[in-house]
């Protein structure tokens, strides 16, 4: 094994350096944390950072699709969920979790606002269309504001469509709720980044937004990839290190200029479409692509340990997109209103799977990065789910959750967990809390600490 790098090179142990450009590395051999370090706040019992994330995919499932027919640890996997076979071991699927503030309450209409707004708050919205909108701070931003400084960015919120921050939307509801699943505060939201080019540049650029745009002008004016001005830190790196660690960081590297090259293709792409095609520079032509590009820049902010808090908004609640790759030109939200016609009841079936695809796919990269002596999914709490259960009624009791990972080999994964009674899904995320080495009483409505 190569020399351990000292500790007074810990700037260049944690990034590698060029002008305007701050490149996180991910853990290596030489950098291993001390043992002092398992006793830190969001590190696993051997002193790995912990991380937390939530996926939310829009407008329900179809329950008797996604539900495994069997409990515990010989469970077998729905059809919707058969995309997660190979890490069948490694997730939980829970039914029985209820979102009771996304209920009405007396306020009439606006389901889809509602659930939105109180899926990671546990607080129920206030109904108004104008500037006095109120819900919760979100379960991310809670762990954030304790968290967010031993990391480079305190969390991450990615999209893939446009937030719309005014009007009405929903049943009177300001628009606000139905694209915000994270809040920092009861009334500031945190809008999710949809354009990969510029998750990209936070994640790699030069950290500050006063140097990103020019910085990003000087690069584009002479094509240079970000990789183009780290190299020669890099080099110098891999002299100090074991082959070992040579060769993660010849792979990571790779993974981060092929997915540089991916964004500069769609930005191809963009620039070269009819006006009624164009969208955004850096936004992928079809909507998987756009997806996996956010999932595998959340695997780069786990994996360099740029963040340990992260939400991904697939879609907002309502969302009516068609999937037109599907071979399916309706759009969701007309769809998840089926009135149990059987046509458009296969045609969700097949969007369900297609969502499950995508997260199988997210936490398969997790599982194949090693990190210490297991992996990114392991050290993980990926929630994945839906603030609806049955879009037809706006259901919003036993939801469609599953969870990746094991909080770093803590909770018992490959199993299917029933309760019977409702159960406030406020109460995952207070586990998840604990678990962060945030030791809150309590979170939106939960009623107490579940036994994962």
């Amino acid at each position: 094994m190569g020399a351990r790098v000292r500790e007074s090179e810990m700037s260049r142990r944690g990034f590698l350096r060029g002008v305007g450009t701050c490149l996180a590395l991910p853990a290596l051999e030489a950098i291993a944390p001390s043992s002092s370090g398992a006793a830190e706040v969001a590190t696993t019992a051997a002193g790995e950072p912990l991380r937390m994330a939530f996926l939310y995919a829009p407008n329900g499932r179809v329950m008797e699709n996604w539900t495994p027919s069997t409990v515990g640890a010989d469970y077998e996997l729905s059809p919707t969920l058969q995309p997660f076979a190979a890490l069948k071991n490694h997730v939980q699927v829970f039914t029985g979790f209820d979102a009771d503030q996304a209920r009405a309450h007396g306020d009439g209409a606006g389901g889809h606002a509602r659930a939105n707004a109180a899926f990671l708050t546990g607080c129920h919205p206030r109904k108004t269309a104008g500037s006095d909108i109120r819900a919760g701070v979100s379960v991310d931003q809670l762990a954030a504001a304790r968290l967010g400084a031993k990391t480079r960015l305190p969390s991450l919120e990615l999209g893939c469509e446009h937030v719309r921050s005014a009007g009405r939307c929903d049943s009177g509801y300001a628009c606000t709720y139905q694209y915000n699943i994270s809040w920092k505060t009861p009334t500031s939201p945190m809008p999710a980044e949809v354009n990969p080019r510029l998750v990209f540049e936070r994640l790699f650029g030069g950290g500050g937004a006063s140097d990103s745009a020019k910085t990003r002008a000087r690069r584009a004016s002479y094509r240079n990839s970000i990789l183009d001005y780290v190299n020669d830190d890099a080099r110098r790196l891999k002299k100090q290190v074991s082959a070992r660690d040579g060769s993660k960081i010849d792979e990571y590297l790779t993974s981060v200029r092929e997915l540089e090259q991916r964004i500069e293709s769609a930005e191809k792409f963009q620039a070269a479409a009819p006006p009624e095609m164009a969208a955004p520079a850096g936004i992928p032509a079809t909507y998987r692509e756009h997806l996996r590009m956010m999932f595998d820049l959340m695997h780069l902010a786990f994996q360099t340990d740029s963040t340990r808090v992260a939400t991904f908004l697939m879609a907002s609640e309502a969302s009516n997109r068609g999937f037109q790759d599907l071979g399916i030109a309706e759009g969701f939200h007309h769809l998840s209103h089926h009135q149990n016609n059987k046509e458009k009841i296969e045609k969700l079936k097949t969007i369900d799977r297609f969502y499950a695809e995508e997260v199988a796919r997210f936490l398969g990269l997790l599982k194949a990065t090693p990190e210490g002596e297991s992996n990114l999914l392991e050290n993980s709490m990926i929630v994945y789910g839906c603030g609806i259960s049955d879009g037809n009624a706006h259901a919003n009791d036993n939801l469609p959750i599953l969870v990746g990972g094991s909080a770093g080999r803590k909770w018992s994964t490959g199993r299917h967990v029933r309760y019977e009674n409702p159960m406030p899904i406020t109460n995952l995320y207070l586990t998840m809390l604990h678990e962060m080495g945030i030791a809150a009483d309590g979170f939106g409505d939960s009623t107490g600490m579940l036994d994962i």
